[in-house]
């Protein structure tokens, strides 16, 4: 089959590979409905993550189950699912803590930028809909397996409550994701910290408030302003850089929470510094699977349409423009039609 496979900077190809097969017996293979390009793939492919050799790409996943192992007993073919990139079996003592994304068995999704793929420990991973959802629905359940998982993760993180102030530090697909659902949780304002007007559009639509175009002690300066000079009680950060993380840090209020989902890259922070600044910090990969039961039912349910986010759709044979148009910011996500 086309798969989707790295080689190196810059060297993104849509090439041969072997179909997938069951290894082992908790595995399951599915027909994916679609796929897409993360934020993420983009570090590696822009040489800024090592990669040890050809590395097969993707790990937002929706689809068709086609084949499951022995073992697998709450999955059969024919059901349509949904899983989380963070590979789980949701029952060790993480998993039913609530953090399945550091899950004792953890492993992470990889090949789904494909048309078929494995998916590993499927009982404790995959997700079911009641029924084959209609096509108009793919987009955003396919959304729900990372991008929009992460934004609620660093939305839940923040602690965003009813009536509270959000800030989010990024204009990606995740912090898109981020306005959803903090306008969801019930925030009263969102401050989106965004540049671009196509992605300050879609925030507001997604329930942002205001729009913060200035960046760093500007940036913080606005924020102050529009929170009567205390802070935000949740801020979302949802890039990454050191950049980020400070303007992030800097429009929390003392007592504030900072839910950051951005996979670092050169991020440090000072002990002393957040020490006196007496804000917390709550991230790492998001535990999407924990979400996967309620976002898909607002999803199925139209409450909630995420897959918007998707602003290019291209054939996975295309898959190289994709990830072009993402470096660019041509493109907030790709959609890839498999």
């Amino acid at each position: 089959m086309l798969a989707t496979v790295l080689h190196g900077k810059g060297d993104i190809r849509c090439e041969e590979v072997a179909e997938p097969k069951i290894l082992k017996p908790t595995d399951a293979i599915i027909k994916l409905a679609a796929s897409c390009v993360c934020g993420s793939d983009l570090w590696p492919y822009r040489g800024l993550q090592p990669v040890g050799g050809p590395t097969h790409m993707g790990h937002e996943y929706c689809g068709v189950v086609v084949e499951v192992g022995e073992d697998v007993k709450t999955l059969k073919p024919g059901q349509f699912v949904v899983g989380s990139f963070c590979i789980s079996d949701n029952t060790c003592p993480h998993c039913r803590f609530g953090f399945p994304s550091s899950c004792e068995q953890r492993e992470f999704m990889s090949g789904a930028q494909a048309p078929y793929a494995r998916i590993p420990l499927a009982d404790g991973t995959l997700v079911a809909t009641p029924e084959m959802p209609s096509d108009d629905l793919i987009a955003s359940l396919l959304a729900v397996s990372d991008v929009l998982g992460t934004g609620w993760y660093a939305a839940d993180a923040a602690r965003v409550q009813p009536g509270s102030t959000a800030v989010v530090v990024g204009d990606g697909a995740v912090g898109l994701m981020g306005v959803l659902s903090a306008k969801q949780m019930g925030a009263e304002k969102i401050i989106a910290m965004s540049r671009h007007k196509t992605r300050q559009n879609l925030a507001l639509e997604y329930g942002a408030t205001h729009i913060v175009s200035e960046r760093g002690d500007e940036g913080v300066a606005r924020v102050k302003e529009l929170t009567g000079g205390v802070g935000a009680e949740s801020v979302l950060e949802c890039v990454g850089t050191q950049e980020a993380m400070t303007q992030a840090m800097n429009c929390a209020r003392p007592g504030g929470h900072i839910g950051f989902v951005g996979v670092p890259h050169g991020v440090q922070i000072d002990g002393q510094t957040l020490f006196f600044a007496q804000k917390s910090l709550m991230g790492g990969p998001a535990p999407v699977r924990r979400y996967l039961p309620y976002l898909m039912e607002l999803v199925l349910n139209r409450e909630i349409n995420p897959g918007k986010v998707f602003d290019l759709e291209v054939p996975l044979a295309d898959v190289a423009e994709g990830y072009r148009a993402m470096d660019e910011r041509r493109a907030i996500k790709t959609l890839l039609r498999v």
